[in-house]
């Protein structure tokens, strides 16, 4: 199996930057891919954006040229760089890990951007 845990949620004004992190352990040789999710209060979790095995990153529309995927292979952690952030980006960040068996979650990081 595999375990996530997210870090590198936080305070910060809009215009900033934040770096969440997400570590696997475990099982990790059978992850296709890892995906970061959100949910804002009061809202359903949405896609925020994915990395494959290969390498591949897909985004939503609403955090394209502002947020990116990567991964460190040595460190089994995948990062999101957030950059000009608003406040409607304000939201509880989860990482999610798809295997051909499973597919857990983290506990999810906050982030909360105020104006």
């Amino acid at each position: 199996q595999v375990q996530l845990v997210e870090s590198g949620g936080g305070l910060v004004q809009a215009g900033g930057s934040l770096r969440l992190s997400c570590a696997a352990s475990g099982s990790i040789f059978s992850i296709n891919a890892m995906r970061w999710f959100r949910q804002a209060p009061g809202k359903q979790r949405e896609f925020v954006a994915t990395i494959t095995s290969g390498g591949t990153t897909n985004y939503a529309d609403s955090v394209k040229g502002r947020f990116t995927i990567s991964r460190d292979n040595a460190k089994n952690t995948v990062y999101l760089q957030m950059s000009s952030l608003k406040p409607e980006d304000t939201a509880v960040y989860y990482c999610n890990a798809i295997t051909p068996a499973t597919s857990p979650w983290g506990q999810g990081t906050r982030v909360t951007v105020s104006s």
